[in-house]
């Protein structure tokens, strides 16, 4: 299959960020002093069994950041190769199915007809009120589908069957590696893992291995056969719609946080460390910007960069373009409005490291500002940055939902939690009511928030100082 690779903005920093993760993990890997929160970080089971649950969101969204054209087929042999206008991602290639098997409009979960009533002309010629059976939801069972609850059951317990022989097989050669690395049986190896003597905890990440094996072998038994969370009201599967989202609540949270951050370091340590005018000025910006509603600040941005794209169409040749640009620009929105509390707690911590005896010490040495701020007071304050941006992930992760909400948020067409909400508000109140797009969207975010607090939780504890 011929493809033409369409990387857009956000895929570029996503590739830009695990770069800089990458050299990171190489630069912490030789310092004894750098490496050993991360350490401890590894010894909490919170920690661990958090860790494998954003693993799998990240590589979801991963996967979701590598676009490209399909070829089309060609009328004949020697003609030029023409590309689809369509974008899509490796995800979506390897969801074919949940992407186009799309239906009418309406149905609920693992449904086998649509959700509302539909005038159809019988055979007879008379008109029925009836509920339309599916195109795609359980078409293998056949016309009749009187079996389906049976047939449900028996994938359900086809995945499960699935699940536990792979997280078998993946116990047994991880307590068979242990065994021969700490020399020691594989019966000892298991009981110390059950009873948790391990350096790492490697009962919660196997008991949370277990559970994502369950999740993944079971829907992937049932997703390419029903509409496990039902479908729109446009007829798309809501499973599809949730784990496309995945990716848009991963780039608001690490990319917004990524641009408040040089924001915040600058600023708040040059108040802290110059005070006088310096801070004067710094507060008086930033106690301006906290003054303004945030989201009247980021609906300005958003509906200027909307004029500014129907002024010129031509410089966005698809709608996945267009929506990436306007995904861009909210999280540098969220960034440039969001750095003002992480400045004023580097601005109140660079105020008490300026007076620390080594400080001093350096300044009566003849140390530049320059250097006593890079090598005294910027490694003393990464604690907090850590902290803060691990907390900070979460909260814009929710804050993208409540603007989709309000209708500043992302694009319409892109797939995200909030527009999944903002789609569901209205339709909450019919009767009866259409709950699973709530449902879906709040399932896999409070999932994604909660694993991230988890993650945050252990990362304050073994980076603060004041806790250990």
């Amino acid at each position: 299959m011929m493809l033409q690779m369409t990387p857009l903005w956000t895929d570029w920093l996503i590739y830009a960020l695990l770069l800089i993760i990458a050299l990171y993990a190489a630069y912490t890997r030789s310092k004894p002093h750098l490496i050993a929160p991360w350490r401890k970080v590894a010894r909490s089971p919170a920690a661990m069994a958090s860790s494998i649950i954003l693993l799998c969101f990240v590589s979801i969204g991963l996967l979701d950041s590598v676009h490209f054209r399909e070829a089309l087929a060609q009328q004949k042999a020697g003609d030029k190769i023409a590309y689809s206008g369509e974008i899509i991602s490796l995800f979506d290639y390897l969801v074919t199915p949940l992407r186009t098997h799309v239906e009418k409009t309406y149905s609920a979960p693992l449904a086998l007809n649509l959700f509302a009533m539909e005038s159809v002309e019988q055979r007879d010629g008379s008109i029925a009120r009836i509920f339309p059976r599916l195109k795609y939801g359980g078409s293998h069972l056949g016309q009749e589908r009187t079996n389906s609850r049976s047939d449900q059951w028996h994938l359900l317990i086809q995945g499960s069957v699935l699940a536990m022989m792979l997280w078998l097989s993946l116990c047994v050669t991880l307590l068979s590696v242990l065994a021969t690395k700490l020399n020691t049986c594989f019966a000892g190896m298991l009981h110390r893992i059950w009873r948790g003597e391990t350096d790492l905890p490697w009962r919660s990440l196997l008991l949370t291995t277990a559970v994502l094996l369950w999740v993944g072998m079971v829907l992937l038994q049932l997703a390419p056969k029903y509409h496990v969370f039902g479908t729109d009201k446009v007829g798309q599967d809501v499973l599809y719609l949730a784990l496309k989202s995945i990716r848009t609540g991963l780039i608001i949270g690490i990319l917004a946080t990524l641009v408040m951050l040089p924001f915040a370091l600058l600023f708040g340590i040059l108040a802290g460390y110059f005070k006088g005018w310096v801070d004067d000025l710094i507060q008086y910006i930033y106690t301006v910007l906290s003054s303004i509603p945030s989201v009247l600040l980021i609906a300005a941005a958003v509906l200027m960069l909307q004029v500014y794209m129907d002024l010129h169409k031509e410089a966005y040749t698809s709608v996945a373009q267009r929506a990436d640009v306007r995904l861009l620009f909210l999280c540098l929105i969220l960034g440039v409005t969001g750095w003002t509390s992480l400045c004023r707690l580097l601005r109140a911590e660079t105020l008490k490291l300026r007076e620390f005896d080594y400080v001093q010490a350096a300044h009566a040495l003849g140390a530049s500002h320059w250097k006593i701020m890079t090598r005294h007071i910027v490694p003393n304050v990464m604690h907090i940055v850590l902290i803060t941006i691990t907390l900070e992930f979460s909260s814009l992760v929710l804050a993208e939902a409540v603007l989709a909400y309000v209708g500043v948020g992302v694009d319409p067409s892109m797939h995200s939690w909030g527009n999944m909400i903002n789609g569901a508000r209205l339709e909450l109140a019919r009767e009866p009511m259409v709950w699973w797009l709530l449902a879906a969207a709040f399932l896999f975010m409070f999932v994604l928030v909660l694993a991230a607090n988890l993650f945050a939780d252990a990362v304050r504890d073994a980076f603060d100082p004041r806790v250990q």
